[in-house]
């Protein structure tokens, strides 16, 4: 995914002194201890001046990095989880895809998973196809095969509803300082939305009679190797050109993406994309949060992000969230990020805050 920022503040500039011409001679009875003088004074105007603005900074610095932490906690939830979402099964889930190695697209470890992930879902009670296409490769435009994978529960129903991530990892981790073309495993860039929602197939046998579920995991979310050349959202983007050009007999009411939601340290603010075209399953889901005392959803703005929902909402008009912890692994000036560096690994990532999540988008979806 990729981040877009939007503009916090306005800079306003700071007044310039007025500019004094000095005469061609020196003005009868100033010497040079006055000159002197007048420079000192100057000089100490902006010293206190900077002096002035670092301790604006200072006081800003600790205030609003105070504020971006939001509140503090020490687990997703407020209260116990229901044992019916286990935390262990769902982070079993995240060590056994990590444990295939980096999953870029078309890579070996990426069919192995693909044919894992078609026997699990299909163990579940889903039917699974494969949709599948072709694209240039962006370094030596060799042809690439990807494949999104689709699992259906209850296709007849008239509610259906969409629950989606991607399962490719980006090729490198390019934002490592220290090993930018290392190995790159995407614990939470990439298994953990697969984990959580292979944990929520195990409740999809508890659903109202009209409501019937589809799984897509998307190929091709960051299959970039130089940032601004290489397109990003691949499978998502054919999976909507597809629904737009051959519409289903039933369409989707909503769709939920899950991405980067395994933090240690989740928070899950709103996403400006996601309230922008899907403002009413944002707040539904935010609302459920709240009723079950997941406190790890933050009912406040806080990224504006372009991701997998992008198509489905813009070219299919499937009004689609966006649930990302993009504060990996918390907000705040000066903390770390493991995003796309060799430090997004299972260790950094918890059973609880998948469950914590499959536990409110279940309970969501059996409200519908």
């Amino acid at each position: 995914m990729m981040q877009t920022r939007e503009s916090q503040s306005r800079v306003r500039a700071l007044p310039t002194p007025s500019r004094q011409t000095a005469p061609a001679a020196s003005p009868p009875n100033v010497s040079v201890g006055d000159d002197r003088s007048w420079i000192g004074s100057r000089a100490g105007f902006f010293g206190t001046l900077v002096g002035g603005c670092i301790a604006v900074a200072v006081v800003m610095y600790l205030v609003i990095g105070k504020i971006d932490r939001g509140p503090d906690i020490t687990s997703p939830a407020a209260g116990v989880i229901p044992a019916q979402y286990d935390s262990q099964r769902a982070f079993n889930y995240l060590t056994r895809l990590c444990d295939l190695g980096p999953r870029p697209s078309a890579s070996a470890a990426m069919k192995k998973q693909q044919a894992q992930l078609k026997q699990f879902f299909e163990v579940q009670g889903a039917t699974v196809k494969m949709q599948s296409f072709e694209i240039r490769h962006p370094e030596d435009g060799t042809p690439v095969g990807m494949s999104n994978l689709i699992a259906s529960w209850n296709p007849q129903r008239p509610k259906r509803f969409l629950f989606c991530a991607h399962y490719d990892t980006r090729p490198f981790p390019d934002r490592d300082s220290e090993n930018p073309r290392g190995v790159f495993v995407g614990a939470n860039d990439g298994a953990s939305g697969v984990a959580a929602l292979m944990e929520l197939a195990h409740q999809l046998s508890d659903l109202p009679a009209d409501v019937g579920v589809d799984i897509v995991l998307f190929d091709g979310e960051e299959f970039v190797f130089e940032q601004g050349r290489d397109d990003y959202f691949l499978g998502s983007t054919f999976f909507a050109e597809k629904y737009k050009l051959q519409p289903p007999p039933i369409a989707y009411r909503a769709g939920v993406l899950l991405d980067m939601i395994g933090d240690r340290e989740l928070k899950i603010y709103y996403e400006r994309n996601s309230v922008r075209y899907a403002s009413d399953v944002a707040r539904g889901i935010w609302q459920t949060a709240e009723q079950l005392g997941v406190r790890a959803f933050v009912s406040r703005l806080r990224h504006n992000i372009d991701d997998d929902h992008i198509p489905l909402n813009k070219i299919a008009a499937i009004p689609t969230v966006d649930l990302i912890d993009f504060d990996y692994p918390r907000p705040g000036f000066g903390a770390p990020s493991y995003w796309h560096t060799q430090q997004d690994v299972p260790a950094n990532c918890s059973g609880d805050s998948l469950v914590a999540v499959v536990w409110v988008v279940h309970q969501w979806l059996k409200k519908q």
